[in-house]
């Protein structure tokens, strides 16, 4: 197609004329009459806009801005009449390639906008024609001018729910219906609308809050020849909505498809928590492709080495983003504040988050501005922040991550609850330190219990299913030779490798499950599980699935049958740890919460022996709740024989302990209804070899709730 480079005169009055335009907001603005562009480039020496009719064609309109009237400062911009929502646009940019100065210029290369609302992906999108020399224009990405006061939002806003009140369920948005079992039509399989549909499961199962993987705009081929980028850590944009998750065809649909979903699950009661990238892009190392930040500012965008034609690379993807440098600190700021006001999320779980940390150098830095930035920006107060306090070079920040709302992912509770339940020695007084908060590691900071974000698994390493099934990774399927994945999974597989039809092995892996999904659920903290646990998803081993778009990483649906009764001690479960009645009103307050103003006593298999030796693999823990009238007995029993604990005094006569679990007993006995639990006699209780039990006893009874199973 041919086209005219359009030069802006200037002074110009004609309507059908680019304008001089403003630098601030950044990104394309529609406004009456057309629409403003405006983009950050410090060493730029000249930079064009580009407009497409179609996504997979060369421009059919090419506007060059006069740096003398398009330029303020490091910001050019330009005032385009005519342009309305849906416009696809990109930029190319003129400048140094000194790479000994880290200057990576190419006005061969299409970019996106870095504050682009929208991508569009052509089919014949080439990551590779990205990395090699020549003209990219039919084969990039490109951005979408959106308009995002168009949508009714119905009254809906982010929810505020309590993070004492939150049950956290970490879901990937296209794995979770994209099975062919899924139970949604095939046009919206692996899709924003195909979450929607499956809304109530979420509900029936007592999931307050999903975690989204990455739905920011991701590289699905940022990964090996053959392979997919299926988990999605590898943004080239923090403000548009992944193009894959839509089911609609048109231009403008992830971004209203994702708001309906939002809407929905708001309605639900289910807040949004996003997974988001801040610490690297999809452009990779110094042979990657040129898709964005690199165009346009690459000493300003990622933290470069001493060499300057190379990336660090904190983040073991092949670039970090310089995250404390003023202009990414002001659009991570910026992106953070367009989810929650305009796309009304709840939260964020930031990937990587120590990076956040590093200066422009790579070294730690001991108040990081972007931290203070996000912590103090009013627009986010109250919002979600969950930080994965390490990263990929050996920076770990649990229990000692900067700032006063931030919530951590306790990879500490992980790693010591596997090794209780694995057997493993010196594990038991750690083991005591997850149930009550972690106060080992928190309790300096004299913050909300809440601060650990409590969970066993998550998208990166082995399911629940296979926590119990392998005692080592088989990442077969990855093709790299099964090196990639963690080595330290503290599994183990019961007895066989893989699957078994041994009834007895099937039982104790059952076993195994529960009784990580009960520690998880009755610890002081907030909960998280993964999307597929409660049902024993498998991926056949492998830990490290962020390549495969398949059955391996996909939810398969028949396991919501083949395992109910897991299903069903996980519902009940989380019925428990929210609701309780007092009166005739109901509150929703966890039993995580009463616990922590409870009176606590720990015990042994002897009442008031706790064992902290090394080799012991057994413990006890009382709990009375005044406030409640409740007096709970919790038995954990990691030894390979049974054990007879000895019980503390039973309130009065009228009220003798009663028994909520079980995990070594056959459903429907292993968890029963709150009410409905029966009593025991007798001053000692036997738990099975590898089990938990939750005994209580509650002065006066109370009817079950609005919404707690029967």
């Amino acid at each position: 197609m041919m086209f005219e480079v359009e030069v802006i005169p200037t002074r110009s009055d004609a309507s059908h004329s680019p304008a001089q335009g403003s630098s601030s907001p950044l990104g394309a603005t529609p406004s009456h009459g057309g629409a403003n562009f405006s983009v950050f480039s410090k060493d730029a020496t000249g930079l064009e806009l580009l407009l497409f009719d179609q996504v997979d064609e060369t421009a059919s309109r090419v506007i060059r801005l006069d740096p003398a009237v398009n330029r303020t400062y490091h910001y050019w911009h330009v005032f385009v009449p005519g342009v309305t929502a849906g416009q696809i646009y990109g930029y190319r940019a003129e400048g140094p390639a000194d790479l000994a100065n880290g200057m990576r210029f190419d006005p061969t290369k299409i970019l996106l906008d870095p504050y682009g609302r929208g991508v569009a992906v052509p089919d014949r999108y080439s990551r590779n024609a990205a990395s090699e020399a020549g003209d990219n224009s039919a084969t990039a990405m490109k951005s979408v001018v959106v308009d995002p006061t168009t949508y009714d939002w119905e009254g809906d806003a982010p929810l505020r729910r309590p993070s004492a009140q939150t049950i956290v369920y970490e879901i990937h948005v296209r794995g979770f219906t994209r099975h062919p079992s899924s139970g949604v039509g095939e046009k919206i399989r692996g899709t924003f609308t195909g979450l929607i549909e499956r809304i109530p499961y979420l509900q029936r199962l007592g999931i307050t809050a999903v975690e989204l993987l990455p739905v920011f705009q991701f590289d699905a081929q940022d990964c090996p020849p053959g392979m997919v980028n299926y988990w999605g850590y590898a943004p080239v944009s923090f403000f548009a909505p992944h193009q894959g998750y839509s089911s609609r065809q048109d231009l403008l649909g992830p971004v209203d498809e994702f708001r309906d979903m939002v809407k929905a699950l708001h309605r639900a009661g289910i807040e949004v928590i996003l997974d988001v990238v801040f610490n690297h892009t999809a452009e990779g190392d110094h042979r990657g492709p040129t898709l964005c930040f690199r165009g346009l500012d690459n000493p300003g965008y990622y933290i470069l080495e001493k060499d300057r034609s190379r990336y660090a690379n904190y983040t073991g993807t092949g670039n970090t983003l310089n995250a404390n440098h003023p202009i990414v600190r002001r659009m991570i700021v910026d992106s953070l504040r367009y989810w929650v006001e305009v796309m009304h999320v709840d939260g964020f779980r930031f990937d990587l988050a120590s990076i956040l940390s590093r200066d422009t150098s790579g070294h730690p830095l001991p108040n990081p501005p972007i931290l203070w930035d996000i912590e103090s920006d009013p627009v986010l107060a109250g919002t979600k922040l969950i930080a994965e306090a390490w990263d990929a070079a050996g920076l770990y920040q649990v229990g000692s991550f900067i700032g006063d709302s931030w919530k951590e992912w306790n990879g500490r509770f992980r790693d010591d609850v596997r090794s209780f339940f694995r057997g493993d020695a010196g594990s038991t007084a750690r083991l005591a330190d997850r149930l009550i908060g972690s106060p080992e590691i928190y309790a300096h900071k004299q913050r909300e219990a809440e601060q650990s974000v409590n969970f066993v698994t998550c998208h990166d390493g082995f399911t629940l299913s296979d926590l119990v099934s392998y005692d080592h990774k088989h990442n077969e399927a990855n093709g790299e030779d099964n090196r990639d994945g963690a080595d330290d999974n503290r599994s183990w597989n019961c007895g066989i490798e893989g699957p078994t039809d041994d009834p007895d092995i099937e039982r104790l892996r059952n076993r195994q499950i529960k009784n990580f999904l009960t520690v998880t659920m009755l610890s002081i903290g907030m909960p998280m599980i993964m999307m597929g646990d409660e049902v024993r998803r498998t991926q056949f081993g492998n830990n490290n699935a962020y390549c495969q778009d398949n059955e391996i990483s996909w939810f398969d649906w028949t396991l919501v049958e083949r395992h109910a009764d897991l299903h069903r001690f996980v519902t009940l479960l989380n019925a428990r740890r929210i609701m309780r009645v007092t009166g005739h009103e109901r509150r929703r307050v966890t039993l995580s919460d009463l616990i922590r103003h409870a009176r606590k006593t720990w015990h042994g298999v002897m009442i008031g022996q706790p064992d902290w030796s090394h080799e012991s693999h057994s413990l006890a823990f009382e709990v009375e709740i005044r406030e409640e009238r409740l007096h709970v007995y919790l038995i954990l029993n990691a030894y390979w024989e049974p054990l007879d604990f000895e019980l503390p005094p039973a309130g009065n006569d009228s009220n003798p302990w009663r028994r909520w679990i079980d995990t070594a007993l056959e459903a429907p006995q292993d968890i029963v209804p709150w009410q409905a639990a029966p009593s025991l006699s007798g001053d000692t209780y036997r738990a099975a070899a590898r089990s938990v039990v939750v005994l209580f006893e509650q002065a006066e009874r109370s009817r079950a709730g609005p919404g707690e199973p029967d």
